[in-house]
Protein backbone atom coordinates (compact mmCIF):
# COMPACT_ATOMS: atom_id res chain seq x y z
CA UNK A 1 0.00 0.00 0.00
CA UNK A 2 1.09 3.40 -0.87
CA UNK A 3 1.35 5.12 2.79
CA UNK A 4 1.01 9.08 0.86
CA UNK A 5 -2.12 10.66 2.18
CA UNK A 6 -3.51 7.51 4.01
CA UNK A 7 -5.47 7.43 7.09
CA UNK A 8 -3.36 5.35 10.44
CA UNK A 9 -4.49 5.02 13.52
CA UNK A 10 -1.21 4.02 16.05
CA UNK A 11 -2.09 3.10 19.80
CA UNK A 12 0.37 3.67 21.96
CA UNK A 13 1.95 6.64 20.03
CA UNK A 14 3.11 8.64 22.15
CA UNK A 15 6.34 7.06 23.39
CA UNK A 16 8.75 4.20 22.60
CA UNK A 17 8.13 2.11 19.47
CA UNK A 18 4.74 3.53 18.86
CA UNK A 19 5.75 7.27 18.56
CA UNK A 20 8.76 6.13 16.12
CA UNK A 21 6.10 4.18 14.00
CA UNK A 22 3.85 7.48 13.89
CA UNK A 23 7.11 9.60 13.25
CA UNK A 24 7.76 7.45 10.49
CA UNK A 25 4.19 7.24 9.28
CA UNK A 26 4.28 11.26 9.11
CA UNK A 27 7.88 10.90 6.97
CA UNK A 28 5.77 9.25 4.29
CA UNK A 29 3.05 11.54 3.91
CA UNK A 30 0.05 9.62 6.25
CA UNK A 31 -2.44 11.15 8.66
CA UNK A 32 -1.70 9.90 11.72
CA UNK A 33 -4.08 9.36 15.15
CA UNK A 34 -2.48 8.96 18.33
CA UNK A 35 -4.64 6.55 20.95
CA UNK A 36 -2.81 6.69 24.12
CA UNK A 37 -3.63 7.36 27.60
CA UNK A 38 -0.18 10.38 27.78
CA UNK A 39 -2.18 13.14 27.12
CA UNK A 40 1.06 15.67 27.47
CA UNK A 41 3.02 13.40 25.70
CA UNK A 42 -0.01 12.71 22.86
CA UNK A 43 -0.73 16.68 22.58
CA UNK A 44 2.93 17.41 22.53
CA UNK A 45 3.31 15.32 19.57
CA UNK A 46 0.50 16.76 17.78
CA UNK A 47 2.38 20.78 18.68
CA UNK A 48 5.23 19.87 17.44
CA UNK A 49 4.01 18.26 14.19
CA UNK A 50 1.15 19.97 11.98
CA UNK A 51 -2.57 19.41 10.78
CA UNK A 52 -1.77 15.79 9.74
CA UNK A 53 -1.94 14.22 13.03
CA UNK A 54 -4.62 14.05 16.13
CA UNK A 55 -4.08 12.95 19.71
CA UNK A 56 -7.45 11.12 20.93
CA UNK A 57 -7.09 9.55 24.89
CA UNK A 58 -7.94 6.55 24.42
CA UNK A 59 -8.24 3.32 27.12
CA UNK A 60 -7.92 0.20 24.37
CA UNK A 61 -9.55 -1.90 27.06
CA UNK A 62 -12.55 0.13 27.23
CA UNK A 63 -15.20 -0.42 24.15
CA UNK A 64 -16.59 3.06 24.20
CA UNK A 65 -13.18 4.76 24.26
CA UNK A 66 -11.72 2.83 21.34
CA UNK A 67 -15.18 3.67 19.73
CA UNK A 68 -15.00 7.40 20.45
CA UNK A 69 -11.06 7.16 19.13
CA UNK A 70 -12.38 5.94 15.90
CA UNK A 71 -15.38 8.62 15.48
CA UNK A 72 -11.91 11.59 16.25
CA UNK A 73 -10.14 9.74 13.71
CA UNK A 74 -13.44 10.06 11.58
CA UNK A 75 -14.08 13.65 11.84
CA UNK A 76 -10.69 14.33 11.31
CA UNK A 77 -9.15 12.68 8.51
CA UNK A 78 -12.54 10.91 6.80
CA UNK A 79 -11.34 6.94 6.68
CA UNK A 80 -8.87 4.67 8.28
CA UNK A 81 -6.22 2.87 6.23
CA UNK A 82 -3.69 1.30 8.36
CA UNK A 83 -4.02 0.45 12.14
CA UNK A 84 -0.27 -0.36 14.35
CA UNK A 85 -1.04 -1.85 17.59
CA UNK A 86 1.82 -0.63 19.93
CA UNK A 87 0.02 0.30 23.14
CA UNK A 88 1.31 -2.76 25.61
CA UNK A 89 2.29 -3.07 29.67
CA UNK A 90 4.10 -5.51 31.35
CA UNK A 91 4.65 -7.52 34.83
CA UNK A 92 6.83 -9.82 36.34
CA UNK A 93 5.53 -11.85 38.66
CA UNK A 94 6.48 -16.23 39.59
CA UNK A 95 3.30 -18.35 39.43
CA UNK A 96 4.20 -19.07 42.55
CA UNK A 97 6.33 -16.88 44.50
CA UNK A 98 7.95 -15.61 47.80
CA UNK A 99 5.02 -13.46 48.43
CA UNK A 100 2.75 -15.84 47.28
CA UNK A 101 0.19 -16.71 43.87
CA UNK A 102 0.76 -14.69 40.69
CA UNK A 103 -2.11 -11.87 41.26
CA UNK A 104 -4.78 -12.18 39.24
CA UNK A 105 -5.36 -8.38 39.02
CA UNK A 106 -2.04 -7.71 37.38
CA UNK A 107 -2.64 -11.52 34.80
CA UNK A 108 -6.34 -9.40 33.96
CA UNK A 109 -5.08 -6.34 33.11
CA UNK A 110 -2.01 -7.77 30.95
CA UNK A 111 -4.33 -9.97 29.00
CA UNK A 112 -6.86 -7.02 28.98
CA UNK A 113 -3.97 -4.37 27.37
CA UNK A 114 -1.90 -6.84 24.95
CA UNK A 115 -4.28 -8.79 23.92
CA UNK A 116 -7.78 -7.95 23.98
CA UNK A 117 -6.83 -4.67 23.54
CA UNK A 118 -4.74 -5.10 20.19
CA UNK A 119 -8.03 -7.29 19.24
CA UNK A 120 -10.68 -4.72 20.10
CA UNK A 121 -8.91 -1.67 17.91
CA UNK A 122 -8.35 -3.85 15.34
CA UNK A 123 -11.47 -4.83 14.76
CA UNK A 124 -13.15 -1.07 14.99
CA UNK A 125 -10.49 -0.06 12.74
CA UNK A 126 -10.91 -2.64 10.33
CA UNK A 127 -14.68 -2.06 10.49
CA UNK A 128 -13.77 1.35 8.91
CA UNK A 129 -11.13 -0.38 6.36
CA UNK A 130 -14.06 -2.61 4.54
CA UNK A 131 -15.60 1.05 3.89
CA UNK A 132 -12.22 1.92 1.52
CA UNK A 133 -12.15 1.81 -1.94
CA UNK A 134 -9.65 -0.62 -3.25
CA UNK A 135 -6.04 1.10 -3.47
CA UNK A 136 -4.79 -0.66 -5.39
CA UNK A 137 -5.25 -3.46 -8.35
CA UNK A 138 -5.49 -6.35 -5.82
CA UNK A 139 -8.22 -5.03 -4.12
CA UNK A 140 -6.74 -3.77 -0.85
CA UNK A 141 -8.16 -1.71 1.53
CA UNK A 142 -6.14 -1.75 4.42
CA UNK A 143 -3.44 -2.90 6.68
CA UNK A 144 -3.13 -4.17 10.12
CA UNK A 145 -0.18 -4.53 12.09
CA UNK A 146 0.57 -5.74 15.81
CA UNK A 147 2.96 -5.67 18.00
CA UNK A 148 3.51 -9.23 20.09
CA UNK A 149 7.24 -9.77 21.54
CA UNK A 150 9.73 -12.71 21.33
CA UNK A 151 8.93 -13.65 24.86
CA UNK A 152 5.68 -15.22 22.55
CA UNK A 153 7.73 -17.93 22.08
CA UNK A 154 10.93 -17.71 25.27
CA UNK A 155 9.47 -16.13 27.67
CA UNK A 156 11.60 -15.75 31.02
CA UNK A 157 11.01 -16.50 34.29
CA UNK A 158 8.23 -14.16 35.98
CA UNK A 159 6.71 -13.24 32.27
CA UNK A 160 3.53 -15.99 32.43
CA UNK A 161 1.53 -12.86 31.46
CA UNK A 162 3.10 -11.54 29.47
CA UNK A 163 4.08 -13.97 27.35
CA UNK A 164 0.42 -15.31 27.36
CA UNK A 165 -1.01 -12.00 26.10
CA UNK A 166 1.96 -11.72 23.07
CA UNK A 167 1.11 -15.57 22.14
CA UNK A 168 -2.37 -14.75 21.87
CA UNK A 169 -1.47 -11.77 19.63
CA UNK A 170 0.62 -13.70 17.43
CA UNK A 171 -1.98 -16.70 17.55
CA UNK A 172 -4.82 -14.16 16.24
CA UNK A 173 -2.41 -12.83 13.46
CA UNK A 174 -3.71 -15.63 10.82
CA UNK A 175 -7.07 -16.39 11.64
CA UNK A 176 -7.88 -12.71 11.60
CA UNK A 177 -5.88 -12.28 8.57
CA UNK A 178 -8.30 -15.31 6.85
CA UNK A 179 -11.54 -13.64 8.41
CA UNK A 180 -9.96 -9.94 6.86
CA UNK A 181 -9.15 -11.41 3.66
CA UNK A 182 -12.23 -11.24 1.48
CA UNK A 183 -12.61 -6.93 2.88
CA UNK A 184 -8.98 -7.01 1.20
CA UNK A 185 -6.94 -6.07 4.40
CA UNK A 186 -4.07 -7.85 5.45
CA UNK A 187 -2.61 -8.60 9.26
CA UNK A 188 0.74 -8.55 10.21
CA UNK A 189 2.54 -9.31 13.42
CA UNK A 190 5.94 -7.73 14.50
CA UNK A 191 7.65 -9.49 17.62
CA UNK A 192 10.69 -7.40 18.51
CA UNK A 193 13.52 -8.77 20.94
CA UNK A 194 15.35 -6.17 23.48
CA UNK A 195 14.45 -2.84 22.46
CA UNK A 196 15.55 0.61 23.85
CA UNK A 197 12.35 2.40 25.02
CA UNK A 198 11.76 4.26 27.67
CA UNK A 199 11.28 0.86 29.79
CA UNK A 200 14.68 0.06 29.48
CA UNK A 201 15.75 3.60 30.42
CA UNK A 202 15.21 2.98 33.85
CA UNK A 203 18.04 0.79 34.34
CA UNK A 204 21.83 1.37 35.08
CA UNK A 205 23.88 2.12 32.05
CA UNK A 206 25.92 -0.87 33.00
CA UNK A 207 22.75 -3.25 32.54
CA UNK A 208 21.50 -2.07 29.70
CA UNK A 209 25.19 -2.56 28.01
CA UNK A 210 24.97 -6.41 29.44
CA UNK A 211 21.55 -6.58 27.53
CA UNK A 212 22.75 -5.96 24.75
CA UNK A 213 25.42 -8.06 24.75
CA UNK A 214 23.40 -10.64 24.91
CA UNK A 215 22.41 -10.29 21.85
CA UNK A 216 23.74 -12.43 19.01
CA UNK A 217 24.71 -9.52 16.42
CA UNK A 218 24.63 -6.11 16.20
CA UNK A 219 25.51 -6.86 20.28
CA UNK A 220 23.16 -4.15 21.30
CA UNK A 221 19.86 -2.98 22.06
CA UNK A 222 17.38 -2.22 19.65
CA UNK A 223 16.42 1.02 18.67
CA UNK A 224 12.64 1.96 18.33
CA UNK A 225 12.82 3.37 14.25
CA UNK A 226 14.15 0.21 13.41
CA UNK A 227 11.24 -1.19 14.81
CA UNK A 228 9.11 1.35 12.89
CA UNK A 229 11.31 0.69 9.43
CA UNK A 230 9.82 -2.66 9.34
CA UNK A 231 6.21 -1.39 9.94
CA UNK A 232 6.52 0.93 7.19
CA UNK A 233 7.96 -2.04 5.00
CA UNK A 234 4.73 -4.35 6.27
CA UNK A 235 2.16 -1.29 5.01
CA UNK A 236 4.16 -0.93 1.82
CA UNK A 237 4.83 -4.66 0.54
CA UNK A 238 1.34 -6.18 -0.68
CA UNK A 239 2.10 -9.67 -0.52
CA UNK A 240 3.23 -9.96 2.88
CA UNK A 241 0.11 -11.24 5.15
CA UNK A 242 -0.52 -13.41 8.29
CA UNK A 243 3.08 -13.04 9.07
CA UNK A 244 4.69 -12.94 12.27
CA UNK A 245 8.03 -11.54 11.94
CA UNK A 246 10.93 -11.39 14.98
CA UNK A 247 13.35 -8.27 14.93
CA UNK A 248 15.23 -9.35 17.09
CA UNK A 249 19.16 -9.64 16.31
CA UNK A 250 19.09 -13.15 16.23
CA UNK A 251 18.60 -13.01 20.24
CA UNK A 252 17.23 -16.26 22.02
CA UNK A 253 15.98 -15.17 25.23
CA UNK A 254 17.42 -17.57 28.45
CA UNK A 255 14.98 -18.50 31.31
CA UNK A 256 16.41 -15.26 33.42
Amino acid sequence: MHIEGKVAVVTGGASGIGQAVVLALLDKGAKVAIFDLKDSAGEAMVKEGDRKVIYAHVNVTDEASVAEGIRQTLRAFGAIHICVNCAGIGCAHRTVGKNGLFPMADWDKTLAVNLTGTFMVLRACAEQMQKNEPVNSDGGRGVAINTASVAAYEGQIGQAAYSASKGGVVGLTLPVARDLSNIGVRVNTIAPGLIDTPMFAQLPPEAMATLGQSVLYPRRLGRPAEIAHLAICLVENDYINGECIRIDGGIRIQPR
